[in-house]
């Protein structure tokens, strides 16, 4: 490549002079890059493969390498974040409930608690939020320790695979399936809470995500046996609210994960908003059959309006 010269008028010198940073004018340098040619300060390079290439071209080429992606299309990503909010907010209700009961063991004598806590007769007398605030709310240190436990050893993998968007979303709608189970089908004497139907969800969806990747879930399947087993032995746990989210939180996986790749987005769009609709219409239905109901200040009891 021939380098361009200046004579002096003085001298008659011809010797090369270096041209300006494309980036940097009154930068003179002879180094240039590899991929465009164009002359620039050392500042402006960036090793490559072969030689040095200038920003934009790095940028350029960052650009139109296509990064690996899961099964779900979520970009890979190394650590999780959803999951430590999740059990951080978890954790900060607990926290307000035992400070308002002033007793961490029976935190669930709280007034929040009482507020949130999910009776049916409440959810059909108006308090409809009950169907979410329930699932934060735990029944003393232990309920809470295994439920985050839980969380954390199922959520950090499942959160890793769908991507944070596509996890809060079957968290979510887990929940709202474990809570409209318990509304359906559930006492109407006894109020439920915990994350456990959220918890389950996540259980059936690490079972799914085991299938689509062809891995052996007999593990999986073996955690959930367990789960439901305990809680038909054990009094005071809520299977309709472990069945409900377990069914819900394979439906919205099986959604993301067995999205073909050319209509992933909307497949995995309508999964979840149709589980949404599903669950809206049966709550509704429920509601209708209820009927209205008539709760006291202190939530101690309920009675219908209607005969």
């Amino acid at each position: 490549m021939t380098v361009p010269s200046e004579p002096s008028h003085e001298t008659g010198d011809t010797t090369p002079r270096p041209p300006g940073c494309f980036r940097h004018p009154d930068r003179a340098t002879w180094l240039r890059c590899t991929r465009c040619e164009r002359p620039a300060c050392p500042d402006c390079l960036r090793e490559a493969a072969v030689g040095s290439q200038c920003v934009e071209c790095v940028s350029a080429g960052q650009r139109d390498v296509r990064r690996p992606v899961t099964v779900a299309g979520a970009r890979v990503a190394t650590k999780p974040v959803v999951v430590p909010v999740l059990l951080a907010v978890n954790v900060l209700v607990y926290v307000a409930t035992a400070v308002l009961a002033r007793d961490p063991m029976n935190n669930a004598n709280s007034e929040l608690f009482a507020q949130w806590s999910l009776w049916p007769p409440q959810v059909a007398a108006g308090e409809w939020w009950r169907l979410l605030t329930a699932g934060f709310l735990h029944i003393g240190p232990f309920h809470l320790l295994v439920n985050m436990y839980a969380l954390w050893i199922l959520g950090r993998d499942l959160e890793t695979l769908l991507g944070r968007l596509r996890f809060v979303a079957v968290y979510l709608v887990s929940l709202f399936g474990g809570s409209i189970a318990v509304f359906l089908l559930g006492s109407m004497q006894t109020s439920v809470a915990g994350a456990s139907g959220a918890v389950f969800g996540l259980m059936g969806g690490v079972a799914v995500a085991a299938l689509r990747l062809k891995v052996n879930p007999r593990q999986a399947l073996m955690l959930i046996g367990i789960n439901l087993v305990i809680s038909v032995l054990i009094p005071g746990i809520s299977l309709l609210g472990h069945l409900g989210g377990l069914v819900i939180g394979s439906l919205a996986t099986a959604g993301m994960v067995f999205a073909p790749r050319e209509r992933r987005t909307a497949v995995q769009v309508g999964t979840v908003v149709g589980i949404l609709v599903l669950l809206a219409v049966a709550f509704l239905l429920r509601d209708a059959q209820l009927g209205p109901w008539g709760c006291s200040a202190d939530g101690t009891w309920c009675v219908p309006l209607t005969l």
